[in-house]
């Protein structure tokens, strides 16, 4: 075997499972709106975010607030969580944003939802906090079209609260609990699903991100966030 061919057969087990990964976030979007997929982060890049996370100081975290730009106010009867923005100046914010730039292609091909380009913070939820019912789009009102939510808390368990909840519609007061386990995955519409976080016992990380379509209108461009 050539060292080129090594190389290659080395390669295709993680592309082959990252495949499978995307094929199952494609079909679930496109059968019910949602997906919620454990052990879907490669492990590899699970560990090293939140490695990340743990050695970055709580100072370079910012209280997260609701709106954008102009709009933008901090409200903690809503949310009381904090958060850290991804801008792939660090070799593992750049690893996160090259695995979902693989995914917006694959979902483009897939159910061609004209994803044009992502954002995505750090969020860290101290004990206690909490983000409240709430919709990450409105109908005709913003241009996030995806949203997804990485965890990153090894050894979490079903005590330690900090679910996500996913209602299925406004109707919806049950919803459906996910667990923030280290490489778990939820991938749901941004104007189909509204959702919460809930308190959790111990600090609680993630990621959240939205893939957006391009809303630049003439000589006015729409930016990421």
């Amino acid at each position: 075997m050539t060292a080129l061919a090594h190389l290659h057969s080395l390669a295709q087990p993680d592309t082959a499972q990252r495949d499978d990964v995307f094929a199952n976030i494609a079909q679930d979007i496109y059968a019910q709106g949602y997906c919620i997929q454990p052990m879907a982060l490669p492990p590899d890049l699970a560990e090293d975010l939140w490695a990340y996370v743990q050695q970055t100081g709580r100072h370079k975290f910012d209280a997260a607030g609701i709106g954008r730009g102009q709009a933008f106010l901090k409200n903690e009867f809503v949310r009381t969580d904090e958060i850290l923005w991804i801008n792939g100046d660090t070799q593992v914010g750049q690893r996160w944003l090259n695995w979902t730039e693989a995914l917006k292609q694959y979902l483009n091909r897939r159910l061609l939802l004209g994803l044009f380009s992502f954002e995505s913070h750090f969020s860290h939820y101290a004990p206690g906090d909490y983000y409240k019912r709430h919709m990450d789009a409105f109908r005709c009102q913003a241009n996030r079209v995806l949203t997804v939510v990485a965890y990153l808390n090894p050894g979490w368990d079903s005590t330690d609260g900090g679910e996500l909840v996913l209602y299925r519609d406004e109707s919806d007061h049950q919803g459906i609990k996910v667990t923030p386990l280290m490489g778990t995955l939820a991938v749901f519409l941004s104007e189909e699903f509204p959702h919460e976080v809930l308190p959790a016992k111990r600090d609680r990380y993630a990621i959240a991100g939205w893939y957006r379509v391009n809303g630049s209108v003439a000589n006015r461009i729409d930016p990421p966030r």
